[in-house]
């Protein structure tokens, strides 16, 4: 969406519009923001204006926001390297809703009471009785406690903070209010007071998957249920730039070269039921960059998502992490990929904001996001090698005796 500008700004107002999508969000985030930050010159995404995040955008936007850059935000979520300060373990996201479960457990026995007293005695309907009896069903099978709490932890370091009000960014978390159905901006006056660990917590909290955050007396859940990216908070503060990123598009068959989708519906209910809710991701998103261009001609705003015609990230689990390492890799060359492929229209938007985009780097076939991992082969010949050298440190020993 191009703008044209009489000359660009002295230092650009730089905002970034992370969107959602469940752990495989984060990973293809992750991967493309360090490919975006790498190639073109200029960009520093720990320095933007204004971030805001959208469930899993949320953590990413976070981050970024408490200066972690993205090489840092990979090494800690997709490397999980024991050397990395904040090394984050997958575990945290799958620790079950227990204070939930037992809450609805203990309230069992007078939701039976009362389903008998209301077939037994008032003659209504079995089915209101079951009715009554679903109240003892949990809210969430998962817990965002544990998340939250290392959230904390990694924002309670020095020179970070957990506290909007702190922070030297704007920096707006989406959720949504469970009991009126409202967006509700984390972050921005009145909302504020929040920590931001809390609202990354609440932003994320997909219905039925995760329990409702209970914050202020109210509960909270994912912020997807809205808007896909609520990027007009960030517009109306002033941008001359809003980089987008939207992890989730629906598959366009036929363009696997490999044929592994031919039609959806034979990939049964899971991969229909991906197709219908990244279809309505996508068309409210595209509804909304529309609204974004006629409301604020005076930004330009760049959409990065992965190809529609992309298997591999369609086919991807959603909330799975033991391909991350590959799955992040893979957005990270399709992002340098695309940047090369779109470069004569991103060009001039870029430099209309003083940043150019490195040729260099994407023409650089060596260039990757992770190292590879050692071969069996290269594993045993360090074995070897190990040895080898204990060998010949016990001969010297030896003989020195």
């Amino acid at each position: 969406m191009a703008r044209q500008r009489s000359a660009p700004p002295a230092r650009p107002r730089i905002g970034l519009a992370l969107a959602g999508g469940g752990p495989l969000a984060a990973i293809y985030e992750i991967g493309a923001l360090c490919a975006l930050e790498e190639a073109i010159a200029g960009l520093d995404l720990t320095r933007c204006d204004g971030y805001i995040g959208v469930s899993a955008g949320g953590f990413i936007a976070a981050g970024l926001a408490n200066g972690l850059t993205p090489r840092q935000l990979c090494a800690a979520f997709i490397e999980n390297s024991a050397a990395a300060p904040d090394n984050f373990a997958p575990s945290l996201m799958l620790r079950p809703a227990w204070e939930e479960y037992g809450a609805r457990l203990r309230s069992l026995p007078g939701l039976i009471g009362q389903a008998l007293w209301q077939t037994g005695v008032q003659g209504r309907p079995l089915l209101a009785a079951c009715e009554r009896l679903g109240r003892a069903l949990p809210t969430g099978l998962l817990s965002g406690e544990a998340l939250a709490a290392q959230l904390r932890r990694q924002f309670s370091q020095p020179g970070r903070s957990d506290d909007f009000r702190q922070l030297k960014k704007t920096l707006v978390l989406v959720a949504t209010d469970l009991d009126s159905g409202q967006a509700v901006p984390f972050g921005t006056p009145g909302w504020d007071h929040v920590p931001i660990s809390r609202a990354v917590q609440a932003s994320a909290a997909l219905p039925g998957l995760f329990a409702p955050v209970e914050i202020d007396g109210r509960h909270y859940v994912d912020g997807a249920l809205k808007k896909t990216v609520h990027a007009s908070v960030l517009l109306d503060r002033g941008l001359d730039l809003l980089i987008c990123l939207n992890p989730l598009v629906p598959h366009q068959t036929g363009h696997d070269e490999q044929a592994r989708i031919t039609r959806l519906s034979d990939g049964g209910l899971p991969l229909v039921m991906s197709q219908t809710l990244r279809a309505l991701i996508h068309s409210r998103l595209e509804l909304g960059l529309k609204r974004y261009a006629l409301s604020h001609p005076g930004t330009d705003i760049l959409l990065f998502e992965p190809d529609p015609r992309d298997a591999e990230m369609f086919l991807a689990n959603t909330f799975s992490y033991s391909r991350r390492r590959h799955l992040a890799e893979h957005a990270y060359q399709a992002t340098r990929a695309a940047l090369l492929r779109r470069r004569a229209h991103l060009g001039p938007q870029l430099q209309r904001q003083g940043l150019t985009l490195d040729l260099e780097v994407l023409r650089d076939p060596q260039r990757r996001l992770l190292a590879e991992p050692a071969t069996p082969a290269a594993r045993t010949d360090r074995a070897l090698q190990r040895l080898h050298a204990t060998l010949d440190r016990l001969e010297a020993q030896r003989l020195a005796a």
